[in-house]
């Protein structure tokens, strides 16, 4: 059956790739872990008409009200969760839905966290240092600025920014405590570093690196990923689109991990691991945004979607 997809006003990264790689159909369920805005929810859900299911979950209560705002027409065929993806299968449960036909992981942080600058995600705009994506759970980005000891906090920005420069950075932090403000703390690391990366702004890095330790955002998706599996249903499709490096690598290892019958390093005569291959890879390579998409939201420019499906019985 020929349905024609609604797309939502702001069309979400590799809105269309996702579509065409999760393939949904009338009847089957869905879950999309990270639902944000609700744009590839809405996709999922108008493809997989008249009786597809959506679950669709959340830390963040703003989206979650947004959300649910933009599937309204949907609303008999979803469920809305505050919840993390990690927990995928209880939410599952829950809803009484059996195993997915198809799984979704969008890692980026959404336009409405970035643009919003009371959520302290960028430094681009005047906001509270928070990055919290849950604003009523855990520790804020101003609580690892002014409580870490300057080595655990150039630790921190080297392991989940990559930044060079961390140990510079770090000290410059130390000296200029306290720091309330993304803008403080943005003014502070370019005066440290200057701007030494062309087209990169020199605080990128850093913000990067807090926002992932602030939501401990690599422990979540290795704890996810076999979840998410065993969420899946014989033939059931995972997508996860990834923004850096770091997440990349990740998944690339657990799909190329669970893709093979024997995980025994490759000088051992035999196998003893008694690994079994859950996974099929689908995608290669990861599938990335075309040039027009790009040009149209360069926020997309990084973003990498890769998919596997579930071995049949």
């Amino acid at each position: 059956m020929n349905h024609t997809y609604h797309f939502p006003p702001h069309i979400p990264v590799l809105y269309h790739e996702v579509i065409r790689w999760m393939q949904p159909k009338d009847g089957g369920v869905y879950v999309d872990g990270t639902v944000g805005a609700g744009g590839h929810a809405k996709g999922i859900l108008t493809a997989s008409a008249p009786a597809g299911k959506l679950l669709g979950l959340d830390l963040d209560p703003n989206a979650l009200e947004l959300a649910s705002h933009h599937l309204e027409e949907f609303r008999d065929r979803i469920r809305l969760v505050s919840a993390s993806y990690h927990t995928i299968p209880e939410q599952l449960i829950q809803t009484g839905w059996g195993q997915a036909d198809g799984i979704l992981l969008d890692l980026g942080v959404s336009s409405l966290q970035l643009d919003r600058p009371e959520r302290g995600f960028s430094f681009q705009f005047e906001g509270p240092l928070d990055m919290r994506f849950n604003p009523q759970a855990g520790l804020s980005a101003k609580d690892l600025i002014n409580n870490l000891e300057e080595n655990e906090l150039a630790d921190l920005i080297w392991r989940y920014g990559q930044e060079r420069k961390s140990r510079k950075i770090a000290k410059a932090i130390c000296r200029s405590r306290p720091i309330a403000t993304t803008q403080e703390l943005s003014d502070i690391i370019q005066k440290a570093v200057g701007r030494y990366e062309p087209r990169l702004h020199p605080a990128t890095r850093t913000f990067q690196a807090l926002r992932i330790a602030v939501n401990r955002e690599l422990d979540v998706l290795a704890e996810a990923l076999p979840n998410a599996v065993k969420s899946l249903a014989p033939g059931g499709r995972l997508l996860i689109i990834t923004f850096h490096s770091l997440e990349d690598r990740l998944v690339k290892d657990f799909f190329h991990r669970e893709s093979r019958d024997c995980i025994c390093p490759p000088t051992q005569p035999i196998c003893t691991c008694q690994h079994q291959a859950t996974l099929k890879k689908l995608t290669a390579k990861p599938v990335c945004p075309s040039e027009e998409e790009i040009k149209q939201n360069p926020r997309s420019r990084s973003a990498h979607l890769r998919v596997a499906m579930k071995k049949l019985a």
